[in-house]
């Protein structure tokens, strides 16, 4: 059972996977790009931006986690390395020094990134399937250094014009259904403040009864 097994297989054993890896990181770390199918390119996308990100501090830690991670090989030139200057050859012709794949991410792919902080692999799908299992067949390459980085768009998508119309529709049915005031009913009258009473005059004091006026 593949109970919290988050890691993807693509129905091979670990050390494959992890070889598989490897081997098609080396590739577009070399080239700059390679073809492969949309599940590998994927994979292959996660490992290889973490390498950068990590070649971008530029210490001798990082090193080490590096070339922990990606076995490091030596880049030759054409198919036969006898033409590539750069390559050291032993008296029986066989490979034995010249630039790495860890050399070329330190000293060229990860100082021209210093300025983005993701997003460094694109992947391009191709119209064209893989014959056989008509697998998609997509190019996984390295973003442009001078390429600007993506912003978001302002733009209204499809997705937000149909919510805006959901929620227009919403508005518009939950004033039909409120029930609308009668024509009979007297708006209510606000409460008209009590007179102030004032304070009526004393009247004047005297020290008896009043006299009857004789006629």
């Amino acid at each position: 059972m593949r109970h919290r097994d988050y890691t993807k297989n693509l129905a091979r054993t670990t050390s494959h996977m992890m070889s598989m890896r490897r081997n098609l990181a080396s590739s577009l770390l070399q080239h700059g790009k390679i073809t492969t199918t949309f599940q590998k390119a994927k994979d292959v996308q996660r490992f290889v931006e973490r390498l950068i990100t990590l070649a971008r501090k530029n210490t001798l830690h990082a090193r080490r986690q590096v070339l922990s991670r990606l076995h490091d090989r030596i880049m030759v030139a054409g198919h036969d390395p006898k033409e590539d200057p750069n390559v050291k050859l032993n008296s029986r012709e066989q490979v034995v020094g010249g630039p790495t794949v860890v050399q070329k991410l330190f000293n060229e792919i990860a100082p021209s990134y210093a300025d983005r902080s993701g997003g460094y692999t694109r992947i391009v799908r191709l119209a064209r399937r893989r014959i056989g299992d008509g697998g998609q067949r997509v190019v996984l390459q390295l973003v442009d250094p001078k390429e600007a980085p993506r912003t978001k768009s302002t733009a209204v998508t499809t997705r937000k014009r149909r919510a805006r119309a959901r929620y227009a529709m919403a508005d518009k049915v939950a004033k039909a259904s409120s029930p609308a005031p009668s024509a009979d009913a007297t708006p209510p009258q606000a409460d008209e403040p009590a007179a102030e009473q004032q304070p009526q005059a004393d009247a004047p004091a005297t020290d008896g009864p009043a006299e009857e006026k004789s006629e």
